[in-house]
């Protein structure tokens, strides 16, 4: 750090790094913890590789296991970019993370993150049109359809990582230096600059509201014609296992509303800092490892494909 120049700079430094205070301050739980989010993370990238080579084979060539190999890269990268540096600070006395590198990281998980939202309405809109128009499904939702709504959620998630980025990297940030997180993300930054960031917490419950709420209310409008449809089938064996399709996307899309909307809505809330890293802590390291539990086990279709697979390998 250096300090700052002119009659307003006081006893304040200029930030050249800020240090993560991680999860926890207690040496005797570093160790636990460590051995805890190693197995997160070694079960995140297994699982999602394994999903995304099971929806490869020949009967899974459908536009729902393109997007489904899509969010597997997608979790893979978000824990990724968070939990191996948080693992090296369970063990190191040393959690510094640079200025540069802290920005980098807010990028990705906010691109990441974004995109991710983008792509399940991208998911539901799929499911719509499956259920409510099922003789227009192979025309509607054809590669190039499928190609451009995931080339859409991920240019869209970047657009939105590299203003929020810009902006929180244009505050001034004094001392002290401690980011009360385990990685550097918007609300814990903010409560860092000495500078009034009213109008920019505002600007993020705007961005909030665009990032999730309305790729939110698509998924409740597909729902709703999706469950309208749904009634209309008369055998309740048909209903159930045509709802059965759309269950496993329903439970991702409710755990990462609750996790993102409870973070964005209140960025400055300092009484809620334990609670925001826990729900932090689900949608970076949590939700992408069970993500391919549930599309595996609540899947008929990927649970016929992977015993298969793991038969042929037994046979040889």
């Amino acid at each position: 750090m250096k300090a700052t120049e002119g009659p307003e700079a006081g006893n304040h430094t200029l930030m050249t790094k800020f240090v993560l205070s991680g999860l926890s301050n207690h040496p005797e739980l570093q160790n636990l913890l460590f051995s805890t989010f190693c197995f997160i993370y070694i079960a995140t990238i297994i699982g999602n590789l394994l999903i995304f080579v099971v929806t490869v084979h020949p009967s899974l060539h459908m536009p729902m296991y393109f997007f489904l190999r899509v969010l597997s890269f997608l979790d893979i990268s978000t824990a990724s970019i968070v939990v191996p540096r948080m693992l090296v600070n369970f063990l190191s006395e040393d959690r510094s993370i640079s200025y540069g590198g802290c920005a980098t990281q807010l990028y990705c998980v906010i691109s990441l993150g974004a995109t991710e939202w983008y792509l399940l309405a991208a998911m539901a809109y799929d499911r719509y049109v499956a259920i409510c128009n099922p003789l227009r499904y192979a025309v509607t939702m054809n590669s190039r359809v499928c190609l451009s709504l995931v080339l859409l959620s991920c240019c869209s998630g970047n657009v939105v990582s590299v203003v929020q980025t810009a902006w929180v990297f244009t505050l001034t940030f004094c001392g002290p230096r401690r980011i009360n997180y385990f990685f550097c993300d918007i609300p814990p930054l903010i409560t860092l600059s000495c500078t009034d960031t009213s109008s920019y917490e505002k600007q993020i419950i705007i961005a909030a509201v665009l990032v999730i709420l309305t790729p939110f209310d698509l998924i409740l409008v597909s729902y709703a014609c999706i469950i309208s449809s749904i009634l209309k089938i008369s055998s309740a064996e048909d209903r159930r296992k045509t709802f059965s399709t759309c269950s496993s996307h329903l439970m991702v899309v409710t755990l990462y509303c609750g996790s993102g909307t409870l973070i964005y809505l209140r960025p400055k809330s300092s009484n809620l800092q334990d609670i925001k890293k826990v729900l932090a802590l689900m949608y970076t390291a949590i939700i992408p490892m069970i993500n391919p539990l549930i599309y595996s086990l609540r899947n008929k279709e990927v649970k016929e494909v992977l015993i298969r697979m793991t038969a042929q390998l037994m046979r040889k």
